[in-house]
């Protein structure tokens, strides 16, 4: 009845990818090589969350 209050997953997922590139951008440009890669790997598991919904659909 109030689906409409409900959140979109994926475009909460879609964001937390966005941001987590950006961070990882901006620890590669630091010099922060560790760090981006850590930050690469969580974002490409996100992506395939983001894939999973869009399969499920």
């Amino acid at each position: 009845m109030f689906g409409f209050l409900k959140g979109d997953p994926k475009k909460k997922l879609e964001e937390e990818y966005a941001r987590l590139l950006t961070q990882a951008v901006e620890a590669q440009r630091n010099g922060k090589i560790e760090l981006y890669g850590e930050l690469t790997v969580k974002s490409e598991e996100v992506l395939k969350k983001i894939e999973d919904l869009e399969k499920n659909s």
